[in-house]
């Protein structure tokens, strides 16, 4: 699949059962997540597609470190030099390949099945250094300012990420858009990752994007609100 425009500014990179996101900004381009290992292709064709070239790719940020989210970050980093970012909890995970912390399914018998599927807790990948750690309420001084949102429950370290000029979050695995906005696959604490919900639906965005499924273009905050939360306010 090829890349897709989200909203000006942000294309959506399809990277087989995961999704990465390229941020256009003056400061050059943004990736968040990398997707699983051998995947890295699929960015460069992306960056290419834009008429950029690899250099052009200054940070990579990772909403949390699962293989499906930094599996090709070591490749990407080689090739572009771009600069890391994620949550000190995972850091740990990313710097040593793996294993990676287990997880228990998210309820429902489909996501039993795809938890067990798609998640390998001794799974082991090409490790990748992490330049600069991620704190929760900061606003990377990223393509026009990015906030970092703590968010645990489908894994200590996770982090949705809020692109301010575009008013579009970066959820991560808060949640999936795979047959409509429903939980991840699983959860390390799913009492954290129903606090996470909440936290996400209790803040105003544009557009969203989701590590699985589709991402949604316009009035993204309705949909969380409507799923967990009622009242709206700005992030912070």
């Amino acid at each position: 699949m090829a890349m897709k425009r989200v909203i000006k500014g942000v294309h959506v990179v399809p990277m087989g059962m995961a999704n990465a996101f390229l941020i256009e900004g003056d400061d050059g381009l943004t990736l968040i997540n990398a997707g699983y290992p051998g995947k890295e292709a699929a960015v460069f064709r992306a960056i290419r597609g834009l008429g950029r070239s690899l250099g052009q790719l200054k940070h990579l940020i990772f909403t949390h470190g699962h293989p499906d989210h930094i599996g090709s970050a070591a490749a990407i980093v080689r090739e572009t030099g771009a600069r890391t970012y994620l949550h000190p909890l995972d850091i740990p995970m990313a710097e040593s390949g793996g294993p990676f912390r287990p997880l228990r399914a998210a309820p429902g018998p489909l996501r039993r099945v795809l938890c067990k599927l798609f998640y390998h807790p001794e799974e082991r990948l090409e490790a990748v250094a992490i330049d600069q750690p991620l704190t929760a309420g900061e606003i990377l001084p990223i393509a026009g300012g990015i906030e970092v949102i703590h968010t645990p429950g489908h894994c200590a370290g996770q982090c949705a990420l809020l692109w301010l000029p575009g008013r579009m979050l970066f959820a991560g695995d808060v949640a999936s858009n795979l047959m409509g906005l429903g939980d991840p696959v699983g959860f390390e604490s799913l009492k954290d990752g129903r606090a996470s919900q909440r936290k996400l639906a209790s803040l105003s965005f544009d557009a969203a994007g989701f590590a699985h499924g589709k991402p949604i273009a316009r009035a993204a905050s309705t949909h969380f609100r409507k799923k967990w939360g009622k009242t709206p306010h700005t992030s912070g």
